[in-house]
């Protein structure tokens, strides 16, 4: 089925003298890209989804790693005990996690990776069920890439692992993929200023800003 998303504005595409607002996705692909008005004319069966802020490739996790397999990432029912946030060091290892306690938090992990506009994340993963939790997700694999592990030229200690790739990450960094026609539709949507430079906007209101990511053509994740 065709789709387009239309957002105030999306970044990474050309579209002649008019700024580029809208993408069109026919099944995993990417078809068009354009202006609102222009794929909506040339596409008029097309289901419209339209949404506040920046459209942009969807980001590269780095740290997916680290996120999956030294974090715990407690279930909602856990929340009184163990609190929201990921679990590591100490805490992470009072937990004594059997198998299907890790492949549940892995899951969980991803869900909130999605939630941060990801589509990408970057391996190995050596435990069986944090493997088979990734490749259920949909979410690209990637090698890691060490001039990705930092900003350039900088020296000192790696940056913290993080849910949101764009914490001590530039924005040029974390980029998986490119929005042209035939691409793989991976995209994500943050509700940013539109009036900022993408790269200043998202690096103060980072990927929390996250309204929705669309993987493979899928809505995978979608603000309430």
């Amino acid at each position: 089925m065709l789709t387009i998303h239309v957002a105030d504005r999306v970044f990474g595409a050309t579209g002649g003298h008019e700024p580029v607002d809208a993408v069109v996705v026919d099944g995993g692909l990417i078809a068009a890209v354009g202006t609102s008005g222009g794929v909506t004319a040339a596409y008029p069966g097309a289901r419209v989804r339209r949404w506040p802020g920046l459209l942009l490739p969807g980001l590269l996790n780095a740290d997916a790693a680290a996120l999956l397999e030294a974090a715990y990432h407690p279930d909602p029912r856990e929340a009184d005990a163990l609190g929201t946030e990921p679990l590591t060091g100490e805490d992470l290892a009072g937990l004594a996690l059997d198998d299907v306690r890790r492949g549940a938090s892995a899951r969980r992990g991803l869900q909130r990776m999605l939630a941060h506009g990801t589509t990408a994340v970057a391996g190995p993963f050596t435990l069986p069920e944090l493997r088979s939790a990734v490749a259920r997700s949909g979410l690209r694999v990637r090698e890691r890439a060490p001039g990705r592990d930092r900003e350039p030229n900088a020296a000192g200690p790696l940056p913290t692992p993080s849910l949101d790739p764009l914490a001590a990450r530039p924005l040029n960094a974390v980029l998986d993929g490119e929005l042209t026609p035939g691409a793989p539709a991976d995209f994500a949507v943050f509700d940013v200023p539109v009036d900022e430079l993408p790269a200043r906007a998202l690096r103060v209101h980072g990927a929390g800003t996250c309204v929705a990511t669309v993987l493979g053509g899928r809505l995978v994740y979608r603000a309430r």
